[in-house]
């Protein structure tokens, strides 16, 4: 694991890795349905007015609240498609954005939920590459924009796993052997241990459910001992439950609380029930988005291009708008800057 550092091309640019009057209805008496088509969201979304009245009936189903004090006796001023608070406090006005993961954006709704859209629902990720082209921005914004999402996209829930969980780790990070030595020489002098390329390690969990309903957990975590590997099992999963594991010993040190069932993968990958071919299934998406789309991603960026692909494939079975519309609902109390992002 390299110290955080920002992969820029030669010409230093490219980071890797209507104003008319509206009225606000104050009272939505039927909720809005999101576009089931990437088509229809196009349509849907290219009016700026329709995109606010949208967000407000996502963010204040029950009217709107000032974000500073709470007070609903707020008044619109159509000209700027802003609020003013009538108590007297700093920060009256507010606009849809604040406290979102599109505060302080210049760009419109109208974009940042095409951004939402195409990363949401493209199996194997999207570049930020494409985000400028498809929406007439900068890379750079692109992949700002990409990383606001992913924040929206981590999962906060406090839902335990339980039942039959399968555990296991995986490395990511490129192959020595197929390095070019330049490549590998600079890697080697930057930090990593006896001469050897470190890999970053993401341990997972995988509650087996019906058909199509399992659920995954997973984070990067800095070493595959046991220190590292039984706390998140421990804070989420019930315990009671069965553990499903590889022959590794660091899993060991749960079975005073769990009931560990061990697959030997040096005899055989499935022994009845005892197997880890869910999470491994899991492991295959994550590189493949990992290697087929972002190519190269910084050890200290991993943890959300993960958050991405666990939100994408535990609500793998929604359709389109409804996969658009969870996380519409999970940007409001998220905010990321680039300072934070880039220092």
């Amino acid at each position: 694991m390299s110290d955080k550092k920002h992969y820029v091309n030669q010409a230093g640019n490219d980071i890797l890795d209507s104003v008319g009057a509206w009225i606000y209805p104050p009272c939505m008496t039927k909720p809005l349905e999101p576009p089931k088509t990437l088509q229809e969201a196009i349509r849907y979304f290219t009016d700026p007015d329709t995109c606010l009245a949208f967000m407000v009936e996502i963010r204040w189903p029950e009217g709107v609240a000032c974000p500073t004090c709470g007070a609903k006796d707020v008044s619109f001023i159509p000209t700027r498609r802003l609020w003013e608070c009538k108590a007297k406090h700093p920060k009256r006005q507010f606009s849809a954005k604040v406290g979102t993961i599109f505060e302080d954006s210049a760009l419109g709704l109208d974009k940042w939920f095409a951004a939402i859209w195409l990363i949401a629902n493209a199996k194997n990720g999207i570049s930020s590459y494409e985000i400028g082209r498809s929406l007439g921005v900068t890379q750079k914004t692109g992949w700002f924009m990409l990383h606001r999402i992913r924040l929206a996209m981590k999962s906060g829930t406090f839902i335990k796993l339980s039942g039959k969980v399968e555990v296991d780790e995986t490395f990511i990070g490129p192959d020595p052997q197929r390095m070019h030595f330049k490549r590998l020489e600079a890697r080697q002098k930057d930090g990593v241990i006896a001469g050897k390329v470190s890999k970053a390690i993401v341990a997972g969990l995988l509650e087996r459910g019906p058909k199509g309903q399992s659920r995954v957990r997973a984070h990067v975590v800095p070493t595959t001992r046991a220190e590292h590997l039984t706390p998140p099992i421990r804070d989420h999963v019930v315990p009671g439950s069965e553990i499903i594991s590889d022959m590794h010993r660091s899993y060991w040190e749960v079975r005073d609380d769990y009931i560990h069932s061990v697959i030997d993968h040096t005899k055989m990958y499935v022994k009845g029930h005892v197997h880890t071919q869910g999470i491994e299934n899991f492991w295959s998406l994550l590189k493949r988005m990992i290697r087929g789309t972002y190519v190269d991603v910084a050890p200290f960026h991993l943890g959300a291009y993960v958050d991405e692909q666990v939100f994408r494939f535990n609500e793998r079975k929604r359709k389109d708008g409804g996969r658009f519309l969870a996380v519409l609902q999970s940007v409001m109390g998220r905010r990321l800057t680039y300072a934070t992002l880039t220092t």
